[in-house]
């Protein structure tokens, strides 16, 4: 799955609008997209995670919900880690709306129903990238929000010792479900949108097959003998991929590594 195309932001559909914030990078692609949640007539938001502390990004979004006619009701967070977080104080000051999600206000809850205006948002617990993972699923406007459990870019990391290869899997499988059930697009909280998300998850399926395969043939190659069995396997494995990513390479294989001992 490839998608090299320039990204901006913008809308997907009549009830999801992205943000992008100014922060790219190897981990964050483009940068990170801060999710507006809206439906037509309404004046309530969601916004979905803030993203790092930079005043004109969180300023561009206070705009977009304005233009809306809208207001802040509900910020959720997909996942702890700072690119998604670290707005938080500042935007909460900014808008006074609760926060929830990524350790923050009241624990999201697997298959909560979140009723906001006319949105229905569906909360999916997808565990794996960390174990506070979550997805939302807008089932009328046909979008599934996976924050780094999907990217639309690439393949995410499995930030082990916080995330685990075997709830990933699993969170997967539950993702591809939701996503084939009716056509739906794919928000990520990084890189571009798509129109077929079953299809970007089911390449997100295979491409952790594979890469299983590849562990499981550098340690019989001789890896499982190295001093350091992980970054052995990396230097192997993701010998195409830049350096500056192999730390987050080495996570994720050490995730692949505790799932193929836990399988034997």
């Amino acid at each position: 799955m490839t998608n090299d195309a320039p990204w901006q932001g913008g809308p997907l559909g009549e009830q999801a609008y992205a943000v992008l914030a100014p922060n790219p990078g190897p981990m964050t692609l483009d940068g990170t997209n801060t999710w507006v949640l809206h439906a037509p007539g309404d004046d309530v938001a969601v916004v979905v995670d803030p993203g790092p502390l930079d005043e004109g990004h969180l300023q561009a979004v206070r705009r977009q919900v304005d233009e809306l006619g809208a207001r802040v009701a509900l910020t959720l967070i997909t996942h702890w880690h700072h690119d998604h977080t670290e707005a938080l104080p500042r935007w909460v000051e900014l808008t006074d709306a609760p926060v929830r999600g990524g350790g923050h206000g009241d624990a999201l809850l697997d298959a909560e129903r979140i009723t906001l205006g006319s949105l229905d948002i569906r909360v999916i617990a997808t565990p794996g990238h960390t174990a506070d993972s979550v997805s939302f699923h807008l089932p009328a406007a046909g979008v599934l929000i996976t924050g780094d459990t999907v990217l639309g870019r690439g393949t995410t990391v499995v930030a082990h010792p916080d995330g685990a290869l075997a709830p990933y899997l699993a969170s997967l499988d539950r993702l591809h479900e939701s996503a084939s059930a009716v056509p739906t697009r794919l928000a990520p909280a990084h890189g571009p949108t798509h129109d077929d998300a079953a299809a970007v998850i089911a390449f997100y399926r295979q491409h952790r097959r594979e890469r299983l395969d590849q562990v499981r043939a550098a340690l019989a190659a001789g890896d499982a003998d190295a001093p350091d069995v992980a970054q052995a396997v990396v230097e192997r494995v993701y010998a195409e991929v830049p350096r500056e990513v192999w730390p987050a390479a080495k996570a994720s294989v050490q995730a692949q590594l505790d799932y193929l001992a836990e399988s034997r």
